[in-house]
């Protein structure tokens, strides 16, 4: 045997050696240099445009950008798919954008992601879902990167890393994976109140959502369109599906992960696949330059939105996805999106967040997949490219001649300027700017509730549920009792009914002011903090709410489980699932066993899903059809675990006639929301009617009761 030599203690105490922490040290750069001011970037002014020669936030995102091989480091997992925008609206007083224009179709590339998780997580993570579209319009290529929810955490890019290293999993330990329910993230919540809008939104159901089909995007930042007269309008960008805005409950989303993680990606690929097209309208929010200040919020910030009380929203036109990639790693993996890829006629605006993702993206872009990016052929332009640039790495275009330069006369001085033939080409909106240089945050920046009370008041009174919930789950996760604290006291801002909920969850008397140290950070971003505001111009906002409206609602598309046996009567599912078709909805046979399966009526047919491969979560609805396999399915506890849990999930379930017993055996209630076919002519209408509400939510407040 080998006599231990020693050199495995030898390899720890090296190791040991680098091992270091920050406790009682300063905060530096990279280089060790002190930094002043680490939540603003160096700014014109408080509300002016970011400067380039800010070495600190660039030394700090070039890191963060580069910190993991080789997925994204943020929205790794997504998935995608092509399809065409069609513009069915006049704005050209507003803007030159060729795509822009009435009656243009434009190929679009749309990638959808979860932002915390890895490649590997799941779908159903309680998360914010990227929603970025690239258009290759015939002036290049328009990256319209976004969300589905209009807000975001923080407000200025500089503390953009630390929001995502607080999120991501626990770097010693690298726990939890897709999941905002840990010590850290909280921590660093409750430190920043700007966060407290965006923390409703994201302990709300829009960040479980059904489906990607049902689910609403934004732009999130104020942007600006520009006219032939360089004249600019601030614009807030919107995408409203056809379907409607769905999401699921938070114990549904978590089953939904353990039987399929890939839910959505499936989703989206077999409706695809199937022709069932998802559509979007493009709506635009246009405020006039000299509007700018008009509001009690700052359209500058990006944790705030315009209620459409007070600008609606304008539908441009429809973007419909209708191709699926051929290579998920070619295409959805490759695609690089960036919101500094502008077009004539859109420019950005001096949101501080937007200004500091204008750099981030293309050096993560860069890092991630090489110098030539663009070359990859989802990447590239219609127009193609013209310029000097012919080396760098992973080079796919070969460029003939010995001009890399400009200006040149060995090739005709080409390529050219635009402006030297006459031509269009994209040129910043001119805006004049007298300012100090500073690393300072607007006091109209400093209103962190308003908007998030607003938020929480224009809910329905199951979405506040849901909202009351979510914290009082992700609170409790929470270890450290004082971040517990402080993240109550600054719900108690914003509702003191929502923070004496979540603090009766947690065994918490809901502290009246902000903890001392939320206010010591608050104060180094506005030293007089807190700073009075305006008062809000709306108290509920209705498009806030996913509620359906009465008589509003699809089932297009919705999923149907027909729960089955041997001997099932084909006419007692034909009565139902015609109709059900007839609307867009799709009916799918739940059986015992895959393989053929005996009708009443003697015929046969296939099944492919079961009781065991399959759960009610993966459905939007059930229904029992008659026959002798009632007999069947009154001896099989799997039947009953459906309907059990399609209950609890507050989903429509409907029986045909001649299926009571299977109802008294069960444990369900019987409510409104249990459709029996015995009980009403026109029962199949009812069943479609509550389906377009997507639930029958008053089912979780009675039992709350």
């Amino acid at each position: 045997m080998e006599k231990n030599t020693g050199k495995n203690n030898i390899k720890t105490n090296q190791l040991e050696e680098h091992l270091t922490d920050n406790i009682g040290k300063i905060l530096t750069t990279n280089d060790g240099v002190p930094i002043y001011d680490n939540n603003n970037s160096l700014k014109v002014g408080n509300r002016g445009p970011s400067l380039q020669q800010d070495h600190i936030y660039f030394d700090k995102m070039m890191h963060f950008d580069r910190e993991r091989i080789p997925e994204r480091v943020v929205h790794a997992r997504g998935s995608a798919a092509h399809g065409v925008f069609e513009m069915k609206a006049d704005i050209s007083q507003y803007t030159t954008a060729q795509f822009l224009q009435m009656g243009v179709k434009t190929p679009v590339f749309v990638r959808f992601s979860t932002v915390a998780g890895f490649k590997g997580s799941t779908d159903l993570a309680r998360d914010v879902r990227g929603f970025s579209v690239k258009f290759y319009t015939e002036e290049g290529n328009y990256d319209l990167v976004g969300n589905n929810i209009p807000v975001f955490f923080i407000q200025d890019a500089m503390n953009f890393p630390d929001l995502v290293h607080a999120v991501k999993p626990e770097p010693n330990k690298e726990i939890p994976q897709a999941a905002s329910a840990h010590d850290t993230f909280w921590d660093f919540i409750s430190l920043i109140p700007e966060s407290a809008h965006m923390i409703m939104w994201i302990m709300s159901d829009r960040a479980i959502p059904r489906s990607l089909r049902m689910m609403e995007g934004f732009g999130v930042h104020s942007f600006k369109l520009v006219n032939k007269e360089g004249k600019g309008t601030f614009v807030k960008f919107h995408w409203k599906p056809k379907l409607g805005v769905h999401g699921v409950a938070w114990n549904e989303a978590q089953k939904i992960s353990g039987y399929n993680s890939d839910f959505h990606r499936e989703e989206l690929w077999e409706n695809i696949d199937k022709a069932n097209f998802p559509q979007w309208d493009l709506g635009v929010q246009l405020i006039p330059e000299e509007d700018e200040l008009k509001y009690s919020f700052d359209i500058l910030d990006p944790t705030k939105l315009v209620p459409e009380e007070l600008v609606p929203v304008t539908i441009l036109g429809t973007m419909t996805l209708n191709k699926n990639p051929e290579n998920f790693f070619a295409e959805t993996e490759q695609a690089a999106f960036d919101p500094g890829r502008l077009v004539p006629g859109i420019d950005v605006s001096n949101d501080p967040l937007l200004q500091g993702r204008i750099f981030s993206y293309m050096d993560t872009q860069n890092y991630r997949l090489g110098g030539n990016f663009h070359e990859i052929p989802i990447n590239r332009s219609v127009n193609q490219k013209s310029n000097n640039q012919k080396d760098g790495s992973s080079r796919i275009d070969i460029l003939k001649g010995n001009v890399s330069y400009f200006p040149n006369s060995q090739a005709s001085g080409c390529p050219y300027h635009a402006m030297l033939k006459g031509e269009t080409g994209f040129q910043s909106h001119q805006e004049k700017i007298n300012a100090r240089k500073v690393r300072e945050r607007s006091d109209s920046f400093a209103d962190h509730f308003s908007q998030a009370r607003l938020f929480f008041n224009s809910q329905s009174e199951i979405e506040q549920l849901h909202i009351i919930k979510a914290l009082s789950f992700e609170l409790s996760k929470v270890k450290d009792t004082k971040i517990r604290e402080r993240q109550v006291a600054i719900l108690n801002q914003i509702d003191p009914k929502l923070a004496s909920e979540v603090g009766k969850n947690l065994n918490i008397t809901p502290p009246k002011d902000l903890d001392e140290l939320t206010l010591q950070f608050a104060r180094q971003n506005h030293p007089n903090y807190p700073i009075e505001g305006k008062k809000l111009e709306v108290e509920k906002s209705e498009a806030l709410s996913m509620k359906v409206k009465d008589g509003e609602g699809s089932i297009a598309t919705r999923k149907v489980a027909f729960l089955v046996a041997d001997g099932v009567s084909k006419k007692s599912i034909d009565a139902l699932k015609t109709i059900l078709e007839n609307q867009g909805a799709e009916a799918v046979l739940i059986g015992e066993k895959v393989g053929a399966l005996k009708f009443e009526e003697g015929e046969t047919t296939t099944i492919k899903n079961t009781y065991k491969t399959d759960a009610s979560v993966l459905y939007d609805a059930l229904y029992t059809p008659n026959g002798p396999s009632v007999d069947t399915l009154y001896n099989n506890p799997d039947y009953f675990e459906w309907l059990k849990d399609a209950f609890m999930h507050c989903k429509a379930i409907a029986f045909a006639s001649g299926t009571e017993k299977l109802i008294e055996k069960s444990d369900i209630k019987v409510d409104k929301g249990i459709i029996q076919e015995k009980d009403a002519k026109e029962w199949t209408t009812q069943l479609i009617d509550l389906m377009k509400k997507h639930r029958y939510w008053q089912r979780e407040l009675d039992m709350e009761k």
